[in-house]
């Protein structure tokens, strides 16, 4: 019985549960995938648009401001972890996974690993914040912001940034919590 339409629905509230477990698990990694990130920092092979995302994926891990503070435990370091895995599965999807693994002094598949974490960590971050992290974002039209200095865009409270709404593709691409992919 591979096939998941054959299972019964399990409740919300043990979803989350098992998710939690998974996590808690998971963020023990933590550590070991920024140093990953670090590695990668020196890499050649890794272009410098994913170089300047690990850096600012590493800032934000080790920054006291987030999302979620790290002081809150467990879904403080939640949001971390989510920021790592996309950054590293984004360089997967725009390279060769094989300099990922090269790198990866940690156990297990690193690819694997951050798949994992990517559709996991969804499921246990507030609403608001999960569909901050996964939504597209664009420059706001050039009538409201674009052009103008960044030092007036706070006082008029104009948007800088606007959420892209969600197409059909967008759905139907979205990392599912249970993936199943293989390498």
């Amino acid at each position: 019985m591979n096939d998941k339409r054959t299972l019964p629905e399990r409740p919300k509230r043990q979803q989350r549960r098992e998710a939690k477990g998974r996590m808690s698990s998971f963020l023990m990694f933590l550590p070991n995938m920024v140093i990953l990130l670090g590695r990668l920092l020196k890499d050649s092979r890794v272009p410098t648009t994913e170089k300047a995302l690990f850096l600012a994926a590493i800032v934000y891990v080790i920054s006291p401001i987030d999302l979620i503070p790290d002081i809150f435990p467990f879904i403080g370091q939640v949001d971390d972890i989510y920021m790592v895995a996309l950054s590293l599965l984004r360089l997967v999807n725009r390279t060769d996974e094989t300099v990922v693994r090269e790198h990866w002094q940690g156990g297990g598949d690193i690819v694997s690993l951050a798949d994992s974490i990517a559709g996991i960590a969804p499921v246990l971050l507030p609403k608001r914040i999960s569909r901050v992290l996964v939504s597209k974002v664009e420059m706001a039209p050039a009538g409201k912001t674009v052009g103008k200095a960044l030092g007036d865009i706070g006082k008029k409270h104009e948007a800088f940034l606007q959420e892209v709404p969600e197409t059909e593709q967008d759905r139907r691409l979205r990392v599912d919590s249970e993936s199943s992919m293989t390498n």
